[in-house]
C-alpha cells in the first residue's frame, strides 16, 4: 500500500511539472556560439532564417538601469520611456544575443535556437570598438546562476562593428581585402586621357608577353629583383601581378576601362586610405578555368574579410536582409540596444528611432503587446509569468520541436528565453485564433491582431483604445488612462514617508485635496499626485509658488522644503539626461536649468537695442 501511494505521488508530480511547462524546458538544447564556432553557426542559421517564417530574439545585458525611477514605469509616456531605454542602451552592454528562426505548423512549433556570446573587442587594432560599459551586479549574478561563463565571454566572445563603425573603419584603414571590380566608363575623353590609356595598354601588353615568354634566360637574383621593382612586377599567390600607379579616381576608371581589352587579366582594387590613391593591381591568369577559380578565391577572401570586420553583425544583417517579422518580448529595450550597437547611434526622439529601425526591420512584433490583446487587465511583467498565465487559463497545446539539437554537453538554460518567446507567440496566436502568417504569405499584410502589435514601442500599449502619447497609466494592472496634465510631482518631504502617510498629510490641507486624488511613490525621494479632475494641478502649483491659504500641516511641509513640479519638469529630466540616483535631485537640477534659461532669455531680451540707422536694406545689396 505504501509503495502504491509513493507511485501515485510521483505520477502527480510529473503531471504537475508538465502542466507548468518545466519538464519540457529541460529538453531544450540551445546551441551556444562563441568565436571558435561562429563561422559554422553562421552558415547554419543563414539557411534556417531563409526557411523559417518568423525570427525571435532575446538579449541578456550587463544591466538596464541604476536607480528605481530610471526603469520604464507606468507614468512614462512613449517619449520618456524611449529616453530611458536610450540611456540604458548607451550605458550597458549586450553579453548574450539569442536568435531563434521558427515556424508554426498547426500546433507544432519548429524552432532553431542559437545563443551568441558577445564581447566588444578591437579585432582590427584600429581603436574600435573600445567600449567602457557599466555592469549591474544583480544582472551578472542572474547570468552566473544560469551557467554563463564570463571567462569564455571575454576571451572567446564574438566581437562586432556597427554599420556606422564599419564605414569609419574603411575610411581609416581602407578595405584590406582586394576586390575584383568594375566602374563606369569615364565620359568626355581628353587628349591626356587617350595618351594615358595608350601608355597603360602598351605596358600591360608587353608585361603579358614577357610573362608568357618561355625562352627567357635566367637572371641573377639581384638583377631580377631590381627589374621587378622598376617594372612593378609582383606575385599574387602563384600568379604574376602588375601594379599600376594612379593619381586620381579618373585614372582608376581609365585603367579599368583599358583592361577590358585583355581577357586573361583580372584587375584588383583596394580603396584609398587617408586620401592617398592605391595602385591598381593586374593579375594574369593562365586559362578561363584559372580565371573563374581566381574570381571565386577573391569572393571567398572578401567574404572572410567582411566576416572578420563585421563579426556578429553578420547575423543582424542576415535577419535584416530576410525582411522576416522579428518577435521580441520587450521590443523597446531590446531594439534600442540593437540600433545602438549594430546600426548607428540612437536618435534623440522616438519617431526618428522608429523610422530608422524600420529601414532594417520593417516588422517588429512585441509579444508582450499581444498578451494585452488577450487580457488587458492581466498584471504580468515577465516572460515566465506570461507563459504560466496562458497555461493556467487557456487550452492551447504547443509541441516544441528543435531539429538542430545541440550536444548533450551544451544543454543549459542559456538562451532558453528565445524559445519561450517563440512558444508564447504561438500560444497567443492560437488563443486569438489568428493564423500566424507572414506578410509574404498574406499579400504583404500581417493579420490584424498581429499588425496592431507591430512597430509599437510604447511599453504601455493598449491597441483597443489607442491612447494619445500624453495619456499614461498610474497602475500597471489598470487600463484607465490619466492625462499627464493631471500629475504633479512632490519631493522634499521627510525620509521614510510612505504614499499612504503622504496622502493622509495632504488630505484636507487645501481645497484641491478635498476631492478624489491619489499618491504613488516613484522612488523613496519623490512621489506623484494623481488628480481625477482637470485644473487642480495648476491650482496646486500656484499655491506652492505663492504660499497661499492652506493648513498648518501643509505650511510646515512647505517650510521643510516641500517642492512641486508638473510633468514637463520630469520630461526635461529625461531629455537633459539628469540621471541622478534620486529623482528628487534630478528634478531640482531640471528646475535650476529652467530658471537659468529663463534668466538668460530675459537678459537677452533686455539687451536688444533697436536702431533704424543700423538696419540692413535689402535693396542696397
Amino acid at each position: 500500500m505504501l509503495q502504491r501511494r509513493l507511485f501515485c505521488t510521483r505520477i502527480s508530480k510529473t503531471v504537475l511539472q508538465s502542466n507548468l511547462g518545466h519538464s519540457h524546458q529541460s529538453k531544450w538544447s540551445v546551441k551556444q556560439v562563441t568565436k571558435s564556432n561562429f563561422s559554422v553557426a553562421l552558415e547554419e542559421i543563414s539557411s534556417y532564417i531563409s526557411e523559417s517564417d518568423f525570427i525571435a530574439v532575446s538579449l541578456k545585458n550587463s544591466g538596464a538601469y541604476s536607480a528605481q525611477w530610471q526603469r520604464v514605469i507606468p507614468i512614462d509616456t512613449a517619449h520618456t520611456a524611449y529616453l530611458k531605454a536610450k540611456y540604458a542602451a548607451e550605458r550597458f552592454q549586450v553579453l548574450q544575443f539569442a536568435v531563434c528562426p521558427f515556424s508554426i505548423k498547426g500546433s507544432k512549433l519548429i524552432v532553431h535556437p542559437y545563443n551568441f556570446h558577445l564581447f566588444p573587442r578591437d579585432e582590427l587594432k584600429i581603436g574600435m570598438p573600445s567600449y567602457s560599459f557599466s555592469c549591474q551586479s544583480s544582472y551578472l549574478t542572474s547570468m552566473a546562476q544560469e551557467g554563463f561563463d564570463f571567462n569564455a565571454c571575454i576571451y572567446d566572445g564574438i566581437s562586432y562593428l556597427s554599420k556606422s563603425q564599419e564605414s569609419a573603419a574603411i575610411d581609416r584603414i581602407g578595405n584590406a581585402s582586394p576586390i575584383s571590380c568594375s566602374v563606369q566608363t569615364p565620359s568626355g575623353y581628353t587628349v591626356a586621357d587617350s595618351v594615358f590609356a595608350e601608355r597603360i595598354k602598351s605596358r600591360v601588353k608587353h608585361w603579358i608577353t614577357a610573362c608568357k615568354d618561355t625562352n627567357k634566360k635566367p637572371e641573377d637574383a639581384l638583377i631580377s629583383s631590381l627589374r621587378k621593382i622598376v617594372s612593378g612586377d609582383e606575385v599574387y599567390g602563384s600568379r604574376p601581378c602588375l601594379s599600376i600607379d594612379v593619381c586620381s579616381e579618373r585614372q582608376v576608371r581609365l585603367v579599368l576601362e583599358t583592361l577590358k581589352d585583355f581577357v586573361d587579366v583580372i584587375p584588383l582594387l583596394t580603396p584609398a586610405k587617408g586620401g592617398t590613391m592605391r595602385p591598381v593591381r593586374v593579375v594574369l591568369t593562365s586559362s578561363e578555368e584559372d580565371r573563374i577559380l581566381l574570381q571565386k578565391e577573391l569572393q571567398n577572401e572578401e567574404k572572410e574579410h567582411n566576416k572578420r570586420l563585421r563579426g556578429f553583425r553578420e547575423v543582424i544583417d542576415l535577419i535584416s536582409a530576410s525582411q522576416k517579422p522579428v518577435v521580441a518580448y520587450n521590443s523597446l529595450n531590446d531594439f534600442t540596444f540593437v540600433h545602438s550597437m549594430f546600426l548607428a547611434p540612437l536618435p534623440s526622439t522616438l519617431d526618428e528611432f522608429r523610422s530608422s529601425l524600420c529601414l532594417f526591420f520593417p516588422n517588429v512584433l512585441d509579444v508582450n503587446h499581444l498578451m494585452k490583446e488577450i487580457s488587458p487587465l492581466t498584471k504580468v511583467n515577465n516572460l515566465p509569468a506570461s507563459i504560466s498565465y496562458l497555461k493556467q487559463r487557456f487550452f492551447a497545446p504547443i509541441d516544441v520541436e528543435i531539429p538542430n539539437q545541440a550536444e548533450v554537453s551544451e544543454v543549459k538554460t542559456l538562451g532558453h528565453d528565445v524559445v519561450k518567446i517563440s512558444e508564447l507567440f504561438a500560444k497567443s496566436c492560437s488563443i486569438l485564433k489568428t493564423a500566424p502568417r507572414t506578410p509574404e504569405a498574406d499579400g504583404g499584410q500581417l493579420p490584424d491582431a498581429i499588425e496592431c502589435c507591430t512597430n509599437s514601442f510604447n511599453p504601455c500599449f493598449t491597441s483597443s483604445h489607442s491612447p494619445a502619447d500624453e495619456d499614461v497609466s498610474v497602475w500597471t494592472d489598470n487600463t484607465r488612462k490619466i492625462s499627464i496634465k493631471n500629475l504633479v510631482f512632490l519631493w522634499g518631504f521627510r525620509g521614510g514617508t510612505s504614499a499612504g502617510k503622504l496622502k493622509s498629510l495632504l488630505y484636507g490641507s487645501h481645497k484641491v485635496f478635498h476631492n478624489e486624488f491619489d499618491v504613488r511613490m516613484v522612488d523613496k525621494s519623490c512621489a506623484v499626485v494623481v488628480f481625477r479632475d482637470p485644473g487642480f494641478p495648476e491650482v496646486l502649483l500656484q499655491l506652492m509658488d505663492s504660499g497661499g491659504i492652506c493648513t498648518n500641516t501643509l505650511k510646515e511641509m512647505l517650510a521643510d522644503g516641500l517642492t512641486a513640479a508638473g510633468y514637463e519638469t520630469y520630461q526635461k529630466v529625461c531629455e537633459l539626461g539628469l540621471w541622478e540616483a534620486d529623482l528628487a535631485s534630478s528634478m531640482e537640477k531640471a528646475l535650476e536649468e529652467t530658471e537659468s534659461f529663463s534668466e538668460a532669455q530675459s537678459k537677452e531680451f533686455l539687451g536688444i537695442c533697436w536702431n533704424n540707422d543700423e538696419m540692413i536694406n535689402l535693396n542696397d545689396l
